[in-house]
């Protein structure tokens, strides 16, 4: 059986939540808070718990403090949030708390449930909002071609001349501009083209 506890401050929702967990024949339901505070306090009774159900905006301690407080305690219970918020700032720090799912309120009885028994089974669910969200938030690693599309004129002028095997002096006099002005631009070459040498850079160049 999968021993469940509930951490919620509306009350018709904190009801609806006892009564879909205690309705599912593989849920036991260990407890049931209307604040962390009295989550925490209760805590130490609650050693078989396996799922705690979080609100994020609660009374007092907020749900992802409660977490980062209570989560070193006992490892082995996994935090699911269930909250009306769905901005990246509170998925980063409900996700760096300690959380292990992250599903919103409008969730249905049926994603509830599924979401409680896929934590204890070693996922981490979220609703397709939050999904997208954490998709959307991994930066997009840019093509070779993208990232020399990145540099301007003058950049991509002296990127040439590095591949032609142009000293910077000579790239200097070749384009009249001083050295210390050509070592800025080959920095920021580099910058854009994600790399640390006149070889990385060429090899950019050429492998398109």
């Amino acid at each position: 059986m999968l021993r469940v506890a509930i951490v919620e401050d509306d009350p018709e929702l904190r009801t609806f939540m006892e009564e879909t967990v205690n309705a599912c024949t593989d849920f036991i339901l260990e407890g049931s808070f209307s604040s962390a505070e009295d989550f925490k306090k209760n805590f130490h009774k609650l050693s078989e718990l396996n799922v705690a159900v979080m609100d994020i905006n609660l009374p007092g301690m907020s749900g992802i403090q409660c977490i980062e407080e209570l989560k070193p305690k006992n490892p082995k219970v996994q935090y699911l949030i269930c909250t009306v918020f769905e901005d990246s700032m509170n998925l980063f720090n409900a996700l760096c708390a300690g959380a292990t799912g992250y599903i919103l309120k409008s969730a249905s009885e049926e994603d509830f449930i599924k979401a409680i028994k896929d934590i204890h089974a070693g996922g981490s669910p979220m609703s397709p909002q939050i999904a997208r969200m954490v998709v959307g938030s991994f930066p997009q690693k840019k093509s070779n071609r993208d990232l020399l599309n990145d540099l301007n004129k003058r950049e991509r002028e002296i990127l040439d001349l590095l591949a032609a095997g142009f000293r910077y002096k000579e790239i200097a006099d070749k384009l009249f501009l001083s050295i210390e002005t050509v070592r800025s631009y080959i920095r920021d070459i580099y910058s854009k083209l994600q790399v640390h040498s006149r070889t990385d850079a060429v090899n950019k160049l050429y492998n398109r």
